[in-house]
């Protein structure tokens, strides 16, 4: 039996950063606000400790801040011909689980997506011809750069980002990114202080011409209290950021930067270890009731809402909107249908250079701590005489010593026994590493949708992926590893290995936690899921936000757009939907 619960203005499914944002952003205007969290309540003090929380076996190996598959998993293919399997275990992504969701665990790389990003159909048609991209389904998402730019700049005085201005308001900046789109101002905090490692990068980027600068970050690089009032402290470089929570109150996340004024809030509540299973429509489909949930003791609840906000992790958004009957599921052979299209990933490489006579001390280091080049990112360069649109940021960003994961050793080293140990003694000190941070561009091919085999604990079919690196993406890594070379050459050393992206995509080893797409936005309900304020076209009282709503994925790190975008729906909502609820924003 369903127990039915007293109403709320608005109910959001997942409390990471999205949901943190538009929970503050809507309890300030007044409404009562529920949040939703399928994981454990998690905090600073209690979860975080400093006493334990440098555990490399506990959180990195062991995993333990992550989602397990047997609380929800996905099945996995390369292509339609092929029968999708169940991932038993998560390796090429790790979503996270838990109040902060993957904000938690992450390293911190904060990005601005460019314009020509955003209208990258546009752009691309405009100076390559409509025929260089005929194989892909790359989309405009229907905002600009401009109109992004306050969004960003909200984020980033929010969590406090480190890092040097490239472009103020036209002006070029001295030591920033020359290839970044104008912003109204410089970062809130400075870069950070750079190890031994970046620093030679650098000096090798720029002596064959190249831009280095340092990458913005979300480990502060001084103390600092942000506009809600909480202060954060200056990171450590411990080298435990991906895959831990922070002790030190030194990065980014919604516990250390929303949910402590949020908590106090006596119209916002959090139920955690509540898992939602669908949201409620109303007959006919064309607007949400609610949504509903069960607990750890199984009990089944009905929760009334005025505004429904899936603010999940972006696979998990789509996932819900097919399970709850919201859109139409796509369909690669006709084309129709938006839920699940245009599902994208991230192409990387890299490089790792040995060395006989440098110390690297890898064990100083942190999330985002390092230099990036972005000559070769996106639409910076000119594509005319290549096979391939698109590019990657290279970036020397060491995050960590750790000694389980950090065995560094030339090519050809036996995996074990004695020579195995003596080469990770030699390489641990004296290796230095950089990598390409790739774009991946939709094709008609890679896409979600329900398996029509497997099950969820609850009896609902699993989420079905069907990914493989684009072609095109494959010969953009290509170039990106010819030019990583040329700088691992200009580093010098004794010698170095170049780890290049090959067709054929392995769930297994891990890749990166950016997954993007599936519930995307535009301006054609056509081709789009959502519309540009994040409101779905078929069920208006339902935004969903996240990198779910990327109709590609640029070459950098998706969390700084995320944070925009949620910011942007929450403004869209305060000053344009609450005028008059259930309209849609935006006119299909």
């Amino acid at each position: 039996m369903t127990t039915i619960l007293p109403r709320k203005d608005v109910v959001i499914v997942g409390l990471g950063w999205t949901g943190a944002i538009l929970a503050h952003e809507l309890t300030d205007q007044g409404l009562d606000v529920l949040a939703i969290e399928r994981g454990p309540w998690r905090d600073t003090a209690t979860d975080f400790n400093i006493g334990y929380v440098q555990d490399e076996l506990r959180y990195a190996v062991r995993r333990d801040l992550f989602l397990q598959p047997a609380v929800e998993t996905m099945t996995v293919r390369n292509n339609p011909s092929q029968t999708a399997l169940p991932m038993r275990d998560f390796g090429s992504f790790l979503p996270g689980n838990g109040v902060g969701g993957a904000g938690v665990h992450w390293n911190g790389h904060t990005w601005r997506f460019w314009d020509s990003d955003f209208q990258i159909r546009t752009n691309l048609t405009k100076k390559y011809g409509a025929s260089r991209i005929a194989d892909l389904q790359v989309q405009d998402w229907g905002v600009t750069g401009a109109e992004m730019e306050p969004y960003y700049d909200q984020y980033e005085y929010l969590a406090g980002i480190s890092g040097k201005a490239g472009n103020i308001k036209g002006q070029l900046q001295e030591g920033g990114n020359p290839f970044e789109d104008p912003r109204s101002r410089d970062y809130p905090n400075p870069p950070m202080q750079m190890t031994y490692a970046p620093t030679l990068f650098a000096e090798a980027g720029r002596s064959i011409g190249l831009h280095p600068f340092p990458t913005p970050s979300a480990n502060m690089s001084r103390n600092y209290v942000n506009p809600l009032g909480i202060a954060m402290g200056q990171c450590t470089y411990c080298g435990f950021c991906e895959r831990f929570g922070c002790a030190n109150y030194s990065k980014s996340s919604a516990q250390t930067t929303i949910l402590p004024v949020l908590m106090k809030k006596a119209n916002f509540e959090v139920r955690t270890d509540s898992e939602v299973l669908h949201v409620d429509l109303a007959p006919g489909g064309k607007s949400a009731r609610g949504v509903t949930y069960v607990d750890t003791s199984g009990e089944e609840y009905f929760q009334p809402a005025d505004l429904v906000l899936l603010c999940a992790y972006g696979l998990h958004n789509a996932r819900l909107m097919m399970l709850s009957g919201i859109g139409k599921i796509y369909d690669p052979v006709t084309g129709k249908g938006t839920v699940g299209r245009n599902y994208c990933y991230q192409t990387n490489a890299g490089v790792q250079v040995f060395f006989d006579d440098k110390n690297f001390n890898p064990f100083i280091a942190a999330g985002a701590l390092g230099q990036t080049i972005d000559d070769y990112n996106g639409d910076a360069f000119d594509h005319g005489a290549l096979d391939f649109v698109g590019g990657s940021g290279i970036n020397c960003i060491p995050t960590n010593g750790r000694p389980i994961g950090t065995r560094p050793t030339l090519p050809g080293t036996p995996k074990w026994g004695s020579a195995w140990k003596k080469a990770t003694v030699e390489g641990y000190k004296s290796t230095l590493g950089f990598s390409s941070q790739g774009s991946s561009y939709a094709t008609r091919t890679n896409y979600l949708d329900l398996d029509p085999t497997y099950k969820d604990r609850f009896g609902r079919p699993l989420m079905r992926m069907t990914f493989d690196f684009p072609d095109n993406d494959i010969r953009m890594s290509n170039y990106l590893c010819d030019r990583m070379e040329e700088i691992a050459k200009a580093l010098g050393g004794k010698q170095y290995n170049v780890s290049r992206r090959k067709k054929g995509w392995d769930s297994v080893p891990y890749q990166s936690t950016h997954n993007t797409g599936g519930a995307i936005m535009g301006t054609d309900p056509g081709k789009s899921a959502v519309n540009t304020f994040l409101q779905s076209w078929d069920v208006p009282n339902v935004f969903v936000i996240g990198a779910s709503a990327f109709p590609q994925n640029a070459g950098k790190n998706p969390t700084g757009t995320v944070g925009a975008l949620a910011f942007r729906a929450a403004d869209a909502i305060r000053n344009q939907y609450l005028r008059n609820p259930g309209a849609p924003l935006v006119q299909a």
